[in-house]
Order: C-alpha cells, then sequence, then structure tokens
C-alpha cells in the first residue's frame, strides 16, 4: 500500500470514529428528550384531571352560571 493511500484510509477510519461518537451522543439525547417528554405528558394529563376535579367541585358554588346553551 503507498503512503497515499494509507494516510487516506487513516484519515477515513478518523472520520468514521468520529462520526461514530457523534451518532452515540446524538442518540443519547435523543433518548433523554423522549424520557422528557413523556414525564411531561404525564404532568400535563395529570393537571388537567386536577383542573377537572377542581373545576366539577367549584361548579357548584357558581350562582349566576349561564346554561350550556347559552
Amino acid at each position: 500500500m503507498d503512503q497515499e493511500t494509507e494516510s487516506r484510509l487513516v484519515s477515513l477510519e478518523t472520520k468514521l470514529s468520529y462520526l461514530e461518537d457523534f451518532v452515540s451522543q446524538l442518540q443519547q439525547v435523543s433518548v433523554e428528550h423522549t424520557e422528557t417528554i413523556e414525564r411531561l405528558r404525564e404532568e400535563n394529563r395529570r393537571m388537567a384531571q386536577k383542573i377537572r376535579e377542581m373545576s366539577d367541585l367549584l361548579e357548584g358554588d357558581i350562582p349566576n352560571r349561564k346554561p350550556p346553551h347559552y
């Protein structure tokens, strides 16, 4: 193998190594973001449920509430 070919091969292997590391880091970030999104969705669902419950409890305390057909 001549010197130029070997140099190009080493350069390609180096770039491949960096790309593999970069893809691994991206995958880790993607997993973390997915977990965060799932936690936020669950928290949002619980908060919406709590607001519905509070609204239902307070509904009887509103004396001048318009009927649903308005």
